[in-house]
């Protein structure tokens, strides 16, 4: 999933939570899903920053520094626009893009 790319609103909406949780039946369950896929796109997100700044991590001090930081600056200004994870996994769970599954009720199907 490339978050960088993704259409989900970039600030909240009301949204009809009865409408969204009927593929699984549960509202409760639906929260549980989109939470863990927030909490993954989440990490995904941080490590991508991190690997970016640390691009530009320096232990001396120069002149050139000044230039760095105007980049670090940009990166991190780019991530903050961007939505934040739990609106990108609602919109992910809207378009139907989420792979889940119950193991309690595939058991209870045997």
């Amino acid at each position: 999933m490339d978050y960088r790319r993704t259409n989900a609103a970039s600030n909240t909406e009301t949204r009809d939570v009865m409408k969204l949780a009927e593929p699984v039946g549960n509202v409760y369950e639906m929260v549980r899903i989109i939470s863990k896929r927030a909490n993954q796109l989440s990490v995904e997100m941080k490590q991508d920053l991190d690997t970016k700044l640390q691009e530009f991590a320096s232990y001396t001090d120069n002149l050139e520094e000044v230039f760095e930081n105007h980049e670090q600056i940009e990166i991190s200004r780019f991530y903050e626009k961007l939505p934040k994870p739990a609106l990108i996994a609602l919109q992910d769970w809207k378009d139907g893009e989420i792979y889940y599954r119950n193991p309690a009720k595939e058991k209870e199907q045997f």
